[in-house]
């Protein structure tokens, strides 16, 4: 089952990555230096490229109107 998210919940958890990555995280898949100069080092577009592909491990928790308070 494919997950669909909202355009505001991919902005976040690519956000969120790619904050991750900039302060040092590990990539979550291999990257020769060929593809890195192509993505031009951007901690933002190495994130989208892992969130495209799957690898970013998140869950996200969408409440009914009836429990927002």
């Amino acid at each position: 089952m494919k997950k669909e998210y909202t355009k505001y919940e991919k902005a976040r958890i690519v956000g969120s990555r790619a904050l991750q990555i900039s302060m040092g995280a590990p990539f979550l898949m291999k990257l020769d230096d060929k593809e890195l100069e192509k993505l031009h080092y951007n901690p933002v577009e190495i994130a989208k490229l892992e969130f495209e592909k799957g690898l970013v491990q998140v869950n996200v928790k969408r409440l009914l109107p009836s429990e927002r308070k």
